[in-house]
């Protein structure tokens, strides 16, 4: 078969996604993804989230296909008609959140998250974060092991085992979920918009240091985290129609 010369490959260092990348270049070619116009993504959601932040600056779709651990942002794998797959694939534009975060010896950190924005208590005491939104606090005291914003890919993710909301997409929502939370114990989060600005402030924070995460980010004794939504932003992601991402969200909301 003729190399597609729109289609670059990357795999994650997995045995079964180091098969599929030769299985699928011998067949397809290998153009490099600097070039592509659609990217394959062989392995798990992390590798993918990944792969999103490596060629964050690339306007390119990208399919994955599941070769990983978890495989919620992937398609099922199989090396045939492959190009007819991508070209009938249903695009899902993502926005990420934007983390901007200050730590104790007054450096500021920027970072995106495709998933979530999360902070979580660094020692044994439990963590105490004032919640603001929108310059609005809302939440003068929340004593937890952490607490996190989602987005609607990432609600499925971390949001989730954390027992926040899943969100479908084109809900225009944000997920804010306590990691844990201690008091206020009826406290269960909140469904925000996806305009808004979220301001956590770390209290006490020489007892009760706080790490801060944006995907994979990490920024350690953090004294205040911003946190919103890019629009300057955005990632496609292709997905099969028998296996769209929003039927995946619906499924998910039924397991058991």
């Amino acid at each position: 078969m003729a190399a597609d010369s729109s289609i670059g490959f990357v795999a994650s260092d997995a045995p079964e996604a180091q098969k599929a990348l030769a299985e699928l270049k011998s067949r397809y070619g290998g153009t490099p993804p600097e070039q592509a116009e659609t990217i394959v993504v062989l392995g798990g959601d992390g590798f993918m989230l990944e792969t999103l932040h490596r060629y964050l600056d690339r306007k390119v779709s990208f399919y994955g296909m599941h070769r990983g651990s978890v495989g919620f942002l992937m398609n099922n794998y199989g090396p045939d008609g492959l190009n007819e797959r991508i070209a009938r694939a249903e695009p899902v534009v993502v926005n990420p959140l934007e983390m901007t975060a200050r730590d104790v010896r007054g450096q500021t950190h920027s970072a995106l998250a495709i998933n979530e924005v999360s902070l979580s208590r660094q020692g044994r005491q439990v963590a105490k974060i004032k919640i603001s939104v929108d310059g609005q606090v809302r939440l003068p005291e929340l004593m937890a092991d952490g607490v996190l914003v989602a987005t609607p890919v990432g609600s499925t993710a971390y949001n989730l085992s954390a027992h926040g909301p899943i969100i479908p997409l084109g809900s225009d929502l944000l997920a804010l979920t306590p990691v844990s939370a201690f008091r206020p114990r009826r406290w269960r989060g909140a469904l925000l918009p996806q305009t808004a600005r979220v301001r956590f402030e770390t209290l006490e924070a020489e007892r009760r240091p706080v790490t801060a995460v944006a995907d994979y980010t990490e920024v350690r004794d953090v004294l205040s985290v911003e946190v919103r939504q890019t629009r300057d932003v955005s990632f496609t992601l292709l997905f099969d129609p028998e296996h769209s991402f929003a039927e995946r969200v619906m499924k998910e909301q039924f397991a058991t």
